[in-house]
């Protein structure tokens, strides 16, 4: 009886333990995600609130790094790269930085994402770009720390920082005609060689029609005429003439992917070339 009682005893600790008291977050954490023209923007960072304090040049001093907001990083994502004050911002992801000042405030963005407030050792080597923000007094103080990406165009937006009385705005811009054109191009040139290989290995693999795989492979090969032949292109070719009865034709091109695969000294491409040429008869 003791050994029950203690077990079950043992047992209420262990689940005391592992118990999680969970209470709100002094700085609740956001997730943004704005699209800009045709540029995706991730914006993740934490809220404090003013609670009473003066924030800017006593709490937030001036002229000194700030961590733009509480607990992890402040982080931003472009799937673009975008440009800020002429100057060219890579795709990815970015810790944001900020020096305010009464005025105008510097916007600094980090390569290193992975840190709690400012870095430990700060690397102007890992400083992918440096902005300023014009400042402006709001009518009416913002309780909770804000960053909005407002002011949206078809190919530019800002990134608005308010806190307080504060608002520090970031225009930048986005490459929005230049992937607009590139898609108008891509669309009205037609089908690329990539679109008649997946077309062809479709209707193949789906054992839909052999011979319209057959056309279309032919003309994702016609349009590389330039380049060495794939290997990988050749060998679905010779499938689809196998299956359509064409069985010379299918040795020669299996052999023409057989010497393609063993230059680019893919192993795989190689065997199942050497197994379907000996499964023909050809080796």
């Amino acid at each position: 009886m003791k050994k029950i009682i203690l077990f079950l005893f043992a047992g209420l600790i262990s689940g005391a333990a592992s118990a999680q008291i969970e209470v709100p977050q002094p700085s609740p954490s956001t997730t943004i995600e704005q699209e800009v023209g045709l540029t995706n923007v991730t914006l993740k960072y934490s809220r404090p609130g003013m609670r009473g304090r003066s924030i800017f040049g006593e709490l937030v001093p001036f002229g000194e790094k700030w961590r733009t907001g509480a607990n992890n990083n402040t982080t931003i994502t472009f799937d673009t790269k975008v440009t800020i004050e002429g100057k060219e911002l890579e795709a990815g992801s970015y810790s944001i930085f900020t020096v305010p000042n009464k005025d105008k405030w510097e916007v600094i963005f980090y390569k290193d994402t992975n840190n709690w407030g400012l870095p430990q050792q700060w690397d102007d080597n890992k400083v992918a770009l440096r902005a300023t923000a014009q400042v402006q007094e709001m009518p009416m103080p913002m309780e909770t720390f804000t960053i909005l990406i407002d002011e949206l165009k078809n190919d530019s937006a800002a990134i608005n920082f308010i806190w307080e009385n504060t608002l520090a705005v970031l225009p930048f811009n986005v490459p929005t005609d230049e992937q607009a054109l590139a898609s108008i191009n891509r669309v009205m040139n037609g089908p690329t060689a990539a679109d008649y290989f997946a077309a062809a290995t479709y209707y193949h693999d789906a054992r839909k029609d052999n011979k319209q795989a057959l056309e279309w492979i032919n003309k994702a090969l016609d349009m590389q005429k330039g380049e060495n032949a794939p290997f990988w292109v050749l060998r679905k070719k010779s499938l689809i003439q196998a299956d359509l009865g064409m069985k010379k034709e299918a040795i020669e091109t299996a052999k023409l992917s057989l010497a393609a695969a063993e230059k680019a000294g893919n192993k795989d491409y190689v065997k199942m070339n050497r197994d379907s040429l000996k499964e023909w008869g050809a080796m």
